[in-house]
């Protein structure tokens, strides 16, 4: 038997690498300062706790949890990110963002914090993926922390926390910078591809405003790369073909498949991906028209509904009238929905949906992205909507003047740098990066999400921490008696003004923030000022001085621990004041109440159960006129319902109704009152069809069916259920 005597000696650790230990993971890794890497780990759990926080009531989106569930239950409506389980209409834009969702709720089952449990990742993700962006290029302080104020940027705390399409791509953006950092650095194209690919996966998520990074990350590399002119470009264009390959591969994949095969791509009057994308979702929003095809953009504003973005089409009118009210990505009540042969509907009141207000949804889903206010905005304020906007400042432009000063001073300090200077080098593409993506959403005109503004956390943090450090040691270094010492105070008072600004348009919100950050700046300054003071000393001025700098987005962002200032899954926003006021037709309530019932109701249950008891192997277990209506039984069991009307778009025509119904693959629908009168295919089927007796199912309410025999009461219900049997196809 061997004893504690007789074992072998262990061996030696390598004097190059560390001993392992039970706690070695928080261990900073060669070349780092031991308090980086448990700082790192303190920060992300910070995020994790942020973003996790209200995980279990996130809530539901309307309309995108809707594909989320068809997504979790068919293959085929995950590939197509289709609104329906039977893949016959798809989102209004590419439902990249809903691919890790709907994967998650196949493991989970359908909960809301199984849908925002990849955001709140994808968050912690950005947090890490950002220090080690910024420690590469100013250092582990500064790496630190951009981690650390990424994290308690307002919009941010929020955005993460919920299930929406802004977080992937945010996480998406920085792993691309972060592949581009390693790229230019040593002119590696296999980082450079592989930055590419990131970016085209953020085109996945939210289409062209992955590609607000493309003329920073280009112009870094084409300037600072170590390599000739010549070969930069060539590799720029290898990486440009793969940016372009990942980034299409959805629309070609609608493009090439044939129309009967894949489902109508809605948010365009001519089923056509490309308009889709590139029209509603892409260059219409900067000027109506400028691409054929697309359905027309709503003219929301932040502080009111503009009304169409263009006049009405000559075409000739529709009979059918799909919902004309907002969707979330900003059509509102005054813009005008149009059907599949790109036909303006006719004017009348969209049929009501079910599950609405009245089936125990406490805001229609089809107005969740219709935001009102007390006033239209001015062209002027459209343009300086980042600086003006109630809504918008207080959850990103926190930083907007300590990250301009760190800016200016970074490209003036290396001036005359070498060309690949990797100082000036990370200047130019955090700055070409914050200028594109500040013009980008200034010229769109109206912002109908808080969380469009994330795309510009990452430059903000990345500037504002590297020059805080910068200002810093520059501090430390300057002589007494000269003009160098009073540049930190000076940049403090500055930043403290701006952000005194915006806190004070909320005072009630925490009366004690500003006589803080007041005090905090005139503290800072008086340590600050006295140029090499005693080491204890200068740090607390330095500490003084983070306080009044950041103080109030911390405050802001760890508010989203109260869940009244936490945001909703329909908008992001942390703090108060910001809370969006979705109309719903006849009532307006906050985005934060809109609640989505996702179990369907008693009369809604039995009408299930009996239409799966007799719809035989039909393709769908029923149609209904409106996506909204479909809402309640995929919700319930991805249950395969034909929606008649998308947000924009009829994916089905009379004709190819008919030819359903006579193939059997579908022998149920329910149909309104209003839409008999609104819709062709509504009234064939009254017309055609024999009506269901609701007391067939359990419904407690009348009918409205043809025959006469059924006894009706005065309260008939919302909607009749028919059933059409194949002949009813070839007999009228």
């Amino acid at each position: 038997m061997t004893s504690l005597t007789s074992a072998p000696p262990a061996p030696r650790p390598s004097p190059d690498r560390a001993p392992r230990s039970r706690l070695w993971f928080w261990r900073s890794p060669a070349g780092q300062p031991p308090w980086a890497r448990p700082a790192l780990l303190g920060i992300a759990g910070l995020a994790a706790l942020l973003y996790t926080w209200n995980i279990t009531s996130s809530g539901f989106a309307p309309y995108y949890s809707v594909a989320a569930r068809s997504m979790s239950v068919s293959w085929k409506a995950f590939l197509f990110t289709s609104l329906d389980p039977s893949a016959t209409l798809t989102l209004d834009k590419i439902g990249g963002f809903l691919w890790p969702q709907a994967l998650s709720a196949r493991i989970f089952g359908f909960h809301d914090w199984a849908l925002a449990l990849p955001q709140c990742v994808m968050g912690v993700i950005s947090v890490l993926v950002m220090y080690r962006l910024v420690r590469r290029w100013q250092g582990p302080a500064a790496g630190l922390l951009a981690a650390g104020l990424l994290t308690v940027t307002p919009v941010a705390a929020s955005m993460f926390g919920h299930a929406m399409l802004d977080g992937s791509v945010t996480m998406c953006l920085v792993l691309a910078a972060d592949q581009y950092q390693k790229a230019v650095g040593s002119a590696r194209l296999r980082s450079l591809l592989l930055s590419a690919l990131w970016i085209g996966l953020g085109f996945q998520a939210k289409m062209m405003e992955a590609w607000i990074v493309v003329p920073a990350l280009c112009t870094g590399y084409l300037v600072a790369a170590p390599v000739r002119l010549r070969r930069r470009i060539g590799q720029l264009a290898l990486a440009g073909a793969v940016m372009l390959s990942v980034s299409l591969s959805w629309v070609a994949l609608m493009t090439f498949t044939p129309e009967r095969d894949r489902p109508y791509a809605d948010g365009s009057t001519d089923n056509s991906a490309a308009a889709m994308v590139f029209g509603y979702n892409g260059f219409n929003r900067l000027h109506a028209g400028l691409v054929d095809g697309a359905a027309p953009v709503s003219g929301n504003g932040l502080w009111g509904n503009g009304g169409p973005t263009r006049p009405p089409s000559s075409h000739t009118p529709s009979t059918r009238t799909p919902p004309t009210t907002g969707d979330s990505t900003g059509t509102g009540p005054d813009g005008a929905g149009r059907d599949r042969r790109g036909a303006t509907p006719a004017p009348g009141p969209a049929p009501r949906p079910s599950g609405g207000p009245s089936q125990g949804q406490s805001a229609d889903a089809a107005t969740a992205g219709s935001r009102i206010g007390p006033k239209s905005p001015s062209r002027a304020d459209l343009w300086l909507k980042l600086l003006r906007s109630p809504r918008l400042t207080p959850q990103i432009a926190w930083l907007y003047p300590l990250a301009l000063i760190s800016l200016v001073m970074g490209l003036v300090r290396h001036r005359k740098a070498s060309r690949t200077h990797p100082g000036r080098a990370g200047h130019l593409m955090w700055g070409t990066w914050l200028v594109t993506a500040a013009a980008v959403l200034s010229a769109l005109g109206n912002l109908p999400h808080t969380a469009y503004v994330a795309v510009l956390a990452p430059p903000l943090v990345a500037l504002s921490a590297a020059g805080t450090v910068t200002l810093w040691r520059s501090h430390r270094a300057a002589a007494r008696g000269t003009a160098r010492v009073w540049v930190l105070p000076a940049v403090v008072v500055v930043e403290t003004a701006w952000t005194v600004r915006l806190a004070a348009q909320h005072a009630d919100f925490a009366p004690w923030l500003v006589p803080l950050l007041v005090a905090a700046a005139l503290a800072a300054v008086v340590a600050l000022s006295t140029g090499k003071a005693r080491r204890r000393v200068a740090l607390g001025g330095l500490l003084a001085a983070c306080v009044a700098m950041f103080a109030a987005p911390t405050t802001w962002s760890l508010s989203v621990l109260d869940e009244r200032y936490g945001g909703s899954a329909v908008d992001a926003y942390a703090g108060p004041g910001n809370d969006t006021r979705i109309s719903t037709g006849k009532r307006t309530v906050r985005a934060a109440d809109v609640r989505v019932r996702t179990s369907p109701t008693k009369e809604q249950s039995r009408l299930l159960g009996y239409v799966e008891k007799r719809d035989g192997a039909a393709k769908y277990t029923l149609s209904t006129e409106t996506w909204e209506a479909s809402a309640p039984y995929v919700y319930a069991a991805g249950t395969p319902v034909l929606p008649l009307g998308g947000l924009h778009a009829e994916p089905v025509t009379l004709a190819e109704y008919r030819h359903l119904v006579a193939t059997g693959d579908l022998r149920f629908a329910l149909v309104t009152g209003e839409g008999t009168r609104t819709s062709k295919i509504s009234a064939w089927v009254a017309s055609a069809c024999a009506g269901v007796d609701p007391r067939a199912y359990g419904a407690t309410g009348g009918s409205n069916s043809k025959n006469p025999k059924t006894p009706k009461t005065p309260r008939a219900p919302a909607q009749t259920l028919y059933r059409c049997e194949p002949s009813d196809a070839t007999s009228r």
